[in-house]
């Protein structure tokens, strides 16, 4: 069997150690006689390996004791209705900082429910920065002020955690949830689909404060309600069972490494190896301004993108698929998340030496 080197944005690569796990546990369950994918979602077998999941996420991300985690459907985009339907509580305006393509969805989804006021914005830019938080224009009055930690498609990533006063702070971190330590208590509410970082598509993380919960708005739907969910442990409805059985063992294989800042300085080691090289050439130019580079998802262009389709193949020739740019912006990105290995950044590095060689 020959695996591949998979940089792809999202459903992204998996742990191997978690993927052959899953293999042996397939048929036979710890004994059970049965897969998971099998198991009622309220016996006592599924029971435990959700709450040993939740047990572990609290662990590992230090989730304080007024926070609910709950596992829900319908991803980020889902997400970007969901929580303006529960965080309003009878306020009307919401602010947002745009960095990038998930941000404009998240403001495009939340105007069907309430005035978004945008607060700071990099279109000007191009996408290429977080805004300078000195720069945002913040409403006192807002619900909440929502950001996307990370931009999967633009590749900016936020270094900092933005002081934003009382009003309760929101975070779409689908793609760098898990990648380092977070101080939850700095935020209301943080939202990320599974399938980037955590698990299987189909799971969607939920981390919110127990004064948010409970004042949804009467349109919401009852398997979209936090209280409901968080009342019902997430088991109001048939949650994504075997998406949530993934997330626990890449939870207990990152707990194996060390946990989250041990995994952090592997992403640290990981993402110099391609920005370093990038710094070196002009036959591939990173887009981002340096101190808001994602360590997460790497997008670079070659000079000559008449070239973009010759490099794709002769990458997958040697083994590394998924390096294609989002339609929207084009050129390259490499998804490198914590089950990447550094081997792969480094043969990815090797193979773009070797093609500017040949075509600079």
């Amino acid at each position: 069997m020959t695996r591949v080197f998979n940089f792809s944005a999202g459903p992204a690569a998996l742990p191997e150690p978690v993927l052959r796990r899953a293999a042996e546990e397939m048929l036979d369950w710890h004994g059970s006689g049965m897969s998971v994918m099998e198991m009622s979602h309220r016996g006592r077998e599924f029971i435990g390996i959700a709450a040993k999941a939740e047990a572990d996420l609290r662990e590992l991300l230090a989730v304080p004791s007024n926070y609910k985690v709950l596992f829900m459907q319908g991803g980020a985009i889902g997400e970007n209705a969901v929580v303006p339907m529960n965080l309003l509580r009878g306020k009307s305006s919401i602010d947002f900082v745009d960095t990038g393509e998930w941000s404009k969805k998240s403001i495009k989804e939340a105007k069907k429910y309430a005035a978004v006021n945008v607060a700071a914005s990099a279109a000007d830019t191009g996408y290429d920065r977080v805004p300078a938080r000195a720069q945002w224009k913040l409403d006192a009055n807002a619900a909440y002020v929502h950001i996307c930690s990370n931009e999967t498609i633009g590749g900016v990533e936020y270094h900092f955690t933005p002081d934003v006063g009382e009003v309760p702070l929101v975070a779409d971190m689908s793609s760098d949830i898990l990648s380092r330590p977070v101080d939850v208590s700095k935020y209301g509410l943080i939202y990320a689909g599974a399938q980037k970082n955590i698990g299987p598509a189909g799971l969607t993380i939920v981390i919110v404060r127990d004064d948010l919960i409970g004042q949804a708005l009467p349109i919401t739907p009852s398997a979209f309600d936090f209280k409901t969910v968080a009342d019902n442990e997430s088991m109001y409805n048939t949650p994504p069972t075997y998406a949530i059985y993934i997330a626990g063992l890449v939870f207990e294989w990152l707990k194996e490494r060390g946990g989250l800042a041990a995994i952090a300085e592997h992403n640290r080691r990981k993402a110099a190896v391609l920005y370093d090289y990038l710094g070196t050439t002009a036959f591939y130019n990173s887009p981002v301004q340096a101190d808001c580079r994602s360590l997460m998802n790497v997008p670079f262009k070659l000079r000559d993108e008449s070239l973009d389709a010759a490099f794709l193949k002769g990458a997958e020739a040697k083994g590394m698929v998924q390096l294609k740019g989002h339609r929207s912006v084009g050129g390259m990105r490499a998804s490198i998340y914590n089950a990447m290995p550094i081997e792969g950044v480094q043969t990815l590095v090797a193979y773009m030496k070797e093609f500017e060689a040949k075509n600079g």
